[in-house]
């Protein structure tokens, strides 16, 4: 009781004070590392695999910057995500995410291509993310861009509807030390950084950090409380000179998440990239890029042993002065190597899996401010042979700050183990066959054709706003069909539509004061094919999409050198199974005490005492207020 006290008292606090800054002095220090005018400005490349301003990306394109993350209080990587208003972020349990963008929200998502520093973290296992195998030093990240649609004309099968690139900062930008530490009502951690120079043109950081978590509770348990330890380590060394950089990063980590009705979760991993980029004549730009990645994966219904190696070549050059050609390849292998549990049977047990692709993009100037993006990608999997993905985008600057753009594209999700491989034991039997569930042996890939049309303005130095609508049609979804004589098969039964439009803006009225909000209205449709019976729905294969959900924000720096932040967040109902609305507001108060220290008071879900975000009424966990200090020091 103490605690909801306190808390609601602090929220009230933060509040008061940010009604009360609203007027004060205009002198006030600049509010973030960038104003609006510079945001636009900010280059991104997860759009072309080029860099291009984020006011011309023909793309629907959000940035969190470095600052947004800091100021946020955010203390995991997927909480950092809910900054985004073209995400959709629902916490399963304690560890547990449904990150995706435009419908098809599960556990299990199996749209979205997600990249930390260009190394992919998608799974073989069911073409998505194990979001708790997921970590990065905060503070290091220098930005993360996120699109929604589809993005596999250069990213590739996956990228269908959007793709989360974190980018972390160069060592270069990383020097000295940092230490950061919290506690608060049910999480603790903390991490360590230090960066420093190697010889001329030359930089390192290395970096520990460790996190405890228990705010998810189990109601059917008398709201025993469920969590997860994580520990993780790491470098990056960035060298630069005559026209060349080279980037070589690394990490470990294991972690246990708990589960509340089953056995622990245990994972662990170590990757290394390597990366050279090198300026050409005449404009051009080669980069070459490996990495390898091991990881682990042990849980009561099976285990895996993931052992990946990675291949990328991209060239970039300018033809003539219409023309901007990038083209390229790459190659990716992986050996899956599954123990298969008392129920849940992957046939073969080990997988040798290869992609291969190619793929071409040219970017023609047809005026002075109309472009057109015309590109194709070709890929190859071991599983439904080559697949086809092209694009086409259209981009007309009206007036310099703003642009109108259109895109037409298809994009593929191909098959997974999950699909072909996996065999389900029925209750009481200890052999098969016959299964209850079997994967599909002639099970093909998921199609998505999408129509974008899209706005993006910056009126003035003050207001900012994009605007997206879209028409999403998919075809051959996964299906679950009763089979003969072998229980259910996955199938390629289902096609699916999803409409709808994406806004958000920002809007400084005072250089100490930022607005911002944005949201997502859609439609989601799912439709069988004739000759289906699904039972998708029975057995939680189908997705959980609310109809909208948006979030305002508000970031303040106020007298005393204090800093206030406010994010209120809305989700609509969830239709099957049916999870209540909910909205919640996170709040932040930071003082930075000197030039090297900076004390902040983190509030989480200070509007109710729990609320639910994703699952089945009997089993899902809900999510408590908290209240969290974090220090951070710089040495």
């Amino acid at each position: 009781m103490r605690k909801s006290f306190l808390t609601i008292y602090v929220g009230a606090g933060l509040i008061a004070l940010q009604a009360m800054a609203a007027h004060a002095s205009d002198q006030d220090e600049a509010l973030a590392d960038y104003t609006l005018e510079q945001l636009s400005n900010v280059v991104v490349t997860s759009v072309s695999r080029q860099e291009t301003r984020l006011a011309n990306a023909p793309a629907s394109v959000y940035v969190i910057t470095g600052s947004d993350i800091a100021r946020s209080g955010a203390a995991a990587l997927p909480e950092a995500l809910r900054l985004a208003p073209n995400l959709q972020v629902a916490r399963r349990d304690a560890s547990g995410y449904a990150i995706s963008a435009r419908g098809f929200s599960t556990t299990l998502s199996n749209k979205m291509l997600v990249l930390i520093d260009g190394r992919s973290v998608y799974s073989p296992l069911f073409s998505g993310v194990f979001w708790e195998s997921q970590d990065v030093t905060l503070s290091d990240v220098e930005r993360i861009e996120v699109i929604s649609g589809p993005g596999g004309t250069v990213w590739g099968a996956n990228a269908v509807n959007g793709v989360i690139n974190i980018i972390t900062k160069s060592a270069r930008d990383t020097q000295g030390g940092l230490l950061n530490a919290g506690a608060g009502t049910y999480q603790r951690g903390g991490a360590v950084r230090y960066g420093g120079q190697l010889g001329e043109g030359s930089w390192y950081r290395a970096y520990a950090k460790v996190t405890y978590d228990e705010d998810a509770m189990d109601p059917a348990r008398g709201h025993a409380q469920v969590g997860w330890r994580r520990s993780q380590a790491g470098f990056r060394i960035d060298s630069e000179g005559q026209g060349r950089t080279v980037t070589v990063s690394g990490d470990v980590y294991d972690g246990r998440f708990g589960q509340a009705r089953a056995g622990d979760i245990v994972t662990a991993g170590a990757n290394l990239l390597g990366r050279v980029t090198r300026q050409l004549d005449r404009g051009g730009e080669l980069k070459v890029q490996a990495y390898i990645d091991q990881t682990r994966r042990d849980q009561p219904a099976a285990a895996q042993r993931l052992s990946t190696f990675d291949l990328e070549v991209q060239h970039a050059l300018p033809i003539g002065q219409r023309h901007h050609l990038a083209w390229g390849g790459g190659y990716r292998y992986s050996l899956d190597r599954m123990t298969n549990g008392p129920q849940l049977i992957f046939i073969p047990a080990e997988r040798h899996l290869q992609w291969s692709n190619l793929f071409v993009q040219d970017e023609v100037a047809i005026t002075t401010a109309l472009r057109a993006t015309v590109g194709v990608k070709l890929e190859h999997n071991v599983y439904s042979g080559s697949e086809t993905m092209p694009s086409l985008r259209l981009a007309w600057n009206a007036t310099p700050a703003s642009m109108l753009w259109a895109g037409a594209s298809r994009a593929v999700r191909a098959p997974a183990r999950i699909d072909r491989d996996v065999m389900q034991l029925a209750p009481g039997r200890t052999s098969g066959p016959p299964w209850a569930v079997a994967g599909g042996p002639d099970f093909d890939s998921e199609s998505a054709r999408v129509l974008e049309l899209g706005y993006r303005a910056q009126f003035d130095s003050k207001l900012s706003w994009s605007a997206t609508a879209f028409a999403s049609h998919y075809d051959g979804l996964r299906t679950l069909e009763p089979g003969t004589g072998q229980g259910a098969l996955f199938q390629n039964l289902g096609k699916g539509r999803v409409r709808g439009i994406e806004l958000w803006g920002a809007w400084q009225p005072l250089p100490s004061w930022r607005l911002s909000a944005g949201g997502v209205v859609q439609d989601v449709e799912f439709s069988l094919k004739p000759g289906s019976s699904d039972l998708a729905r029975q057995t939680s294969l189908a997705s959980n999409d609310p109809h909208s959900y948006w979030s305002v924000k508000s970031s303040h720096d106020l007298p005393g050198n204090l800093r206030a932040d406010l994010s209120l967040r809305h989700v609509g109902q969830l239709p099957n199974p049916v999870v209540p609305a909910y909205t919640e507001l996170d709040a932040r108060l930071a003082w930075p005490a000197s030039g090297r220290v900076e004390l902040a008071l983190v509030g989480r879900n200070l509007l109710h005492s729990t609320h639910a975000e994703f699952g089945d009424a009997r089993t899902r966990q809900v999510f408590a207020r908290s209240v969290m200090l974090t220090a951070a020091v710089r040495f």
